[in-house]
């Protein structure tokens, strides 16, 4: 089995401002692209794409290849739980969804406190335990982006576990809120296989300022950020697959060149990632992965991570109150119908709840309404 695995969260879009309208044709091509290389791991979840994802997986992979020929994992929506009597007919509608009578590997999905009535309350585990020994599920794991000490005290109570999920990328390798490393090091003290997702920090990696680019293509001028980047996570110790979560058949593309024979960053090179990694803290003002788990519960229909990411680039491009290209894209998000912009957010904070990266989301809307809806881009007081 190759190291790098096909993450179904952030599909190409018909249609950029629905999560649903998932471009079935192009993930048709991506899927055979990333067959014909030797890669066959491919990732999605129950909420991934409004559902969609799951759907796109059957139509792309199961329908089109022999069920021998791929390994699908899927995960438990511990966030959508509330009741035991939900458990049993999402796990049915998740194997009808993706075509199949089995996962190959099957997570309690981002166990965290924000999603205890999920796993706690309702006990999923016993459920996918049970569910294993039915054969429905081959190997059972957990992905979570909780921080360490609550990474050991599941797996301590949970020692049925066969692997973990855990967001790892340079960035967030000794970041204080993630614990990248520290959660690496509790996996391997439970002596668990690792998944590495959010290798390019939803995007974050791609996208680098300037002046780290420069410093990695002054280093070896051959190499992209994305390469740096999923390097960096393939050589981890324990490490036995990395999510790719590329959204056009250039990306895949991309991500297969960089994966298929990839080399060890040598002891320079980690000495320019410790580089980069400074200017990029530098730099960020919000560190949103898009996971969209904040889109769930706004009762605004606030696009979050699309408004941080403006925001993000807004903070980069460091030319507040003029005219950006980010601030006209901000302005042309607003005419959209149906969306909320920042102003709209009432501060309800149900979106913090399920925020994985623990950002204060109310608190920064009120800046990102003063920085966008400004009269440079049409807004008004009235």
């Amino acid at each position: 089995m190759k190291n790098m695995g096909f993450g179904m969260m952030r599909l190409p879009l018909l249609d950029e401002n629905d999560l649903s309208s998932v471009d079935q044709e192009q993930v048709n091509k991506m899927v055979d692209i990333f067959m014909e290389h030797g890669f066959n791991y491919f990732d999605t979840a129950y909420a991934y794409h409004d559902g969609e994802s799951e759907i796109a997986l059957r139509e792309g992979v199961v329908k089109r290849y022999p069920r021998d020929s791929f390994l699908i994992a899927d995960k438990m929506p511990t966030f959508l739980i509330s009741d035991e009597s939900q458990v049993e007919p999402i796990f049915n509608e998740q194997l009808e969804r993706c075509g199949v009578d089995y996962f190959d590997y099957y997570m309690i999905h981002n166990v965290s406190g924000f999603s205890e009535a999920g796993w706690k309350y309702v006990d999923t585990f016993s459920f996918a335990k049970e569910k294993k020994s039915e054969g429905k599920i081959k190997k059972l794991g957990l992905s979570t982006h909780a921080n360490a000490e609550f990474l050991d005290n599941i797996l301590n109570e949970h020692p049925e576990m066969e692997f973990v999920q855990l967001q790892i990328n340079y960035l967030d390798w000794e970041n204080e809120g993630v614990e990248s490393r520290k959660c690496v090091e509790v996996a391997k003290k439970h002596a668990l296989p690792i998944i590495v997702m959010e290798p390019l920090k939803g995007g974050f990696l791609v996208d680098i300022p300037e002046e780290a680019e420069k410093i990695m293509k002054g280093y070896n001028s051959s190499e992209s950020p994305v390469s740096w980047a999923l390097r960096y996570v393939a050589e981890i110790d324990g490490v036995f697959m990395v999510l790719s979560g590329a959204s056009s058949l250039e990306q895949i593309e991309e991500n297969i060149r960089f994966m298929d024979d990839y080399k060890p960053l040598n002891e320079a090179e980690h000495e320019i990632i410790e580089e980069v990694t400074a200017i990029i803290n530098s730099n960020i003002t919000v560190p949103c992965t898009k996971c969209n788990y904040c889109m769930n519960s706004c009762p605004s229909n606030i696009n979050i991570p699309k408004l941080f990411d403006l925001y993000n680039n807004e903070m980069i491009e460091g030319r507040n109150g003029l005219f950006t290209a980010v601030g006209n894209a901000y302005r042309n998000y607003s005419v959209l119908e149906g969306v909320g912009i920042a102003s709209d957010c009432t501060g309800c904070e149900a979106c913090m709840k399920e925020c994985p990266q623990q950002i204060d989301i109310a608190s920064l809307m009120p800046e990102i309404a003063k920085t966008f809806e400004i009269e440079v881009y049409g807004f008004t007081d009235d």
